[in-house]
């Protein structure tokens, strides 16, 4: 049974940071792209960051370009994700998921391609 499981949210004041993890068991942690995903209250699921099996290749939504790193540690089947410069438009439940494949797909940004969503750590930003 394949689990997932986000930690590291919390309050920060904007300009802060704060590295979420997240941890996966039941699969083989390397042979899979992974994902970060927010939801705001009232608003649709965003696509946050993807990366590549390898940790090769990485993809960011625009409004976190050049402020988040996506990284993982194959080794410890873990998954991060470093946020600084936060801003109180971050604010949000963070969630990881497990992919389908090794590769990003096309749509990741929509979840397409992914699966084994966790339960999601929240991150609140003041202002």
């Amino acid at each position: 049974q394949v689990q997932v499981v986000e930690s590291g949210g919390g309050l920060v004041q904007a300009g802060g940071s704060l590295r979420l993890s997240c941890t996966a068991s039941g699969l083989t942690f390397d042979s899979y792209a992974m994902g970060w995903f927010r939801q705001a209250p009232g608003k649709e699921r965003e696509g946050v960051s993807c990366i590549t099996w390898s940790g090769a290749s990485t993809y960011y939504a625009d409004s976190v370009k050049g402020r988040f790193t996506i990284s993982r540690d194959n080794a410890k089947s873990t998954l991060y994700l470093q946020m600084n410069s936060l801003k109180p438009e971050d604010t949000a439940m963070y969630y990881c998921a497990a992919g389908l494949i090794g590769l990003c797909s096309g749509s990741w940004s929509k979840g397409g391609g992914f699966r084994n969503w966790g339960q999601g750590t929240q991150v609140t930003v003041s202002s």
